[in-house]
């Protein structure tokens, strides 16, 4: 804008010498006509083409006459007339010297005929012009002329001045649009810039702060120190939601979860959408006991009836609590160890833990374990051990449960709780038991060869009755190893069962139908409704430990233990009791009706070569 103001001045400047210019060119010939041809005519100077030889007395006061009026009016500052050899013949003030030297180009012009005209210093201007006789129509000399630019300066002044008022009033204007604009286009980066901040910090299902968000206020609260609970929160069963009704149901469920669970906080809590259907809380200033009894409200709100698609159904959910600082001081570690707990709600009947000290640093080390365990399978250190199933009353052995064991090359033997919780939460689970149906079969027809008819019993997970084929996978090895499906039995806890009643069904029936035994296995510590088991082929329900052990002194144990027996056999199934460790507990199952026993009073584990040499089983040959 000030090239542009600088640009437009020069421009006026420019015009304005222009004009003056002209104008004194213009005022000279008139003064050069009117005033100085006249005074001239006076003393006729004949055929003379100069006035070289000066004027007469009459010329002279002519020419005086004429230059004081015009002076005294103030059209005209300086006027010499001079010869053509640059002598001065009249001057205003009587001088005869000064003026224009004869060399300057505006001089010569001037005496050759042609007017120049110049504007000196922005104050006057000059004119040199050839003189004319009007009686003789020559050019007798040169007119040197000096009037005043003052009103040509002023009339540029007022130009420039108009000029400089519409220049800043335009850029008023300008400067107005362009500060709207500016407010427009600030105001609406802000907008975006705060959407997408939000955007950044916010789950765009539910509105509420995601993972990076949480952590942010998290670390925030934990740096100022105080009490509180980090809890991680996992919905149950909420992908049979997403496969039945749809995605778009699953997002409506999410949408309601977030809603009932915000609800039933407080101000200062914090709810947050990890992802999928996991949310995390942050509760300040809470011990263990307020924040369980805040947690039952919002595990209520939760489980109540929700309608999806005309659909009525309840959700559940597992909710994993730790305190800081007494389970930790770091995000990353609370979260851990509240994962660590909720991950015990979700195997549990009670959906609200408090992390423990005998979970401490699980996940982590299930990582190891999955890692290790890996390369265990590539390696063959797994090993099979086998416990006996003895007939009752009778004690004779009809059967064999494979138990697998690990040789770690650095920690001994390890037994099947130290890596079998990790294998089920990986995809290990599946090789694992692939290789230890493979290993036991191949077993199986050792003892065979021996003349031990031994029926094999094998332990899968949920996650083997989850994969697709699994059934045909069992049924494949049975045809490689030249084994008859009856002689197998496969052992699911009824927890597994109750996890997904119909994939578990339809392995459990097609198995069945192939001649493959199913067990149920540790009866009557998980929550299998009875339901499932009238429409399943169940070889054996196995009771659990816990209602044996003090089955002889316990009447509640007893009412239990032959409950089950009934029930199996109502069921048209075997009723086999575990973890029988005295000669009285025996006898106490025989006399109920028990069909088998399972027991360190008959064998541990071992290598099934080394059964026979059991002291409890020696001389049994079946």
């Amino acid at each position: 804008m000030v090239a542009l103001g600088a640009l437009v001045f020069e421009g006026y400047r420019q015009d304005a010498a222009e004009q003056g210019r002209e104008q004194g060119l213009a005022q000279a010939a008139m003064i050069a006509e009117m005033a100085v041809a006249p005074s001239l005519n006076a003393g006729y100077i004949g055929a003379s083409t100069s006035i070289e030889d000066g004027l007469t007395a009459a010329q002279s006061e002519g020419m005086h006459d004429s230059t004081e009026q015009a002076i005294f009016r103030g059209s005209l500052l300086r006027l010499r007339l001079r010869a053509f050899s640059g002598r001065v013949i009249f001057s205003d003030d009587g001088s005869t010297s000064g003026g224009v030297p004869v060399t300057d180009p505006d001089f010569q012009a001037a005496a050759a005929g042609q007017p120049r005209a110049e504007v000196i210093d922005t104050e006057v201007i000059r004119v040199l012009r050839p003189q004319v006789a009007s009686a003789s129509g020559k050019s007798v000399g040169v007119l040197e002329v000096y009037l005043p630019y003052q009103a040509v300066a002023d009339r540029f002044h007022a130009q420039v001045s108009r000029t400089w008022w519409r220049i800043g009033a335009g850029l008023a204007a300008l400067y107005l649009v362009l500060a709207v604009l500016a407010w427009w286009t600030t105001r609406s980066l802000s907008r975006y810039a705060a959407r997408q901040e939000y955007q950044a910090l916010h789950d765009t299902l539910t509105g509420l702060p995601n993972r990076a968000a949480f952590r942010t206020h998290a670390e925030a609260v934990l740096a100022k120190g105080g009490t509180g609970a980090i809890v991680l929160v996992d919905l149950n069963r909420f992908k049979e939601v997403n496969d039945t009704l749809g995605h778009h149901a699953g997002d409506e469920l999410l949408r309601i979860v977030a809603d009932r669970m915000s609800a039933a906080l407080g101000p200062d809590d914090r709810l947050a959408r990890l992802g999928g259907d996991e949310f995390a809380m942050l509760l300040p200033r809470r011990d263990a006991a307020s924040a369980v009894a805040l947690l039952a409200e919002v595990r209520d709100r939760v489980c109540a009836e929700m309608v999806l698609d005309g659909v009525p159904l309840s959700i559940e959910a597992a909710f994993g609590v730790a305190l800081y600082p007494a389970h930790g001081t770091g995000v990353e570690e609370l979260k851990q160890r509240a994962d660590s707990a909720m991950y015990q709600g979700k195997r549990g009947t009670n959906g609200i833990v408090v992390y423990s000290g005998a979970t401490a640093g699980q996940p982590h080390q299930w990582l190891v374990v999955q890692a290790e365990l890996r390369h265990a399978l590539e390696r063959d250190e797994l090993i099979l051990h086998y416990q006996p199933k003895v007939a009752l009353p009778g004690g004779d052995v009809c059967g064999v449960e494979a138990l697998v064991r690990w040789q770690h090359p650095e920690r001994g033997l390890l037994p099947p709780g130290e890596f079998l919780p990790a294998a089920e939460h990986s995809g290990l689970i599946v090789p694992l038991t692939e290789w230890v149906l493979r290993r036991a079969l191949a077993d199986q027809l050792g003892w065979t060869a021996t003349g031990h008819d031994w029926a094999l019993s094998v332990n899968v997970s949920a996650r083997n009755l989850e994969v697709p084929g699994f059934a045909g996978l069992v049924l494949d090895l049975l045809a490689e190893a030249g084994i008859p499906p009856h002689r197998l039995v496969l052992e699911v806890t009824e927890t597994a069962l109750a996890a997904d009643a119909d994939e578990a069904a339809r392995a459990v029936a097609e198995l069945s139908a192939a001649g493959v035994g199913v067990s149920v296995d540790d009866f009557g510590t998980g929550y299998t409704n009875l339901s499932h088991l009238r429409g399943l082929p169940i070889t054996e329900i196995k009771i659990d430990r816990s209602f044996v052990t003090d089955v002889v002194r316990d009447p509640e144990s007893q009412a239990i233990v032959r409950s089950v027996i009934e029930l199996a056999h109502g069921l048209g199934s075997r009723a086999t009791a575990e973890g029988v460790e005295t000669e009285e507990v025996r006898r106490w199952l025989a006399d109920a009706g028990c069909d088998e026993a399972q027991g360190y009073l008959f064998s541990r584990p071992v290598p099934w070569t080394q059964i026979s040499a059991q002291p409890h089983l020696e001389g049994v040959s079946r």
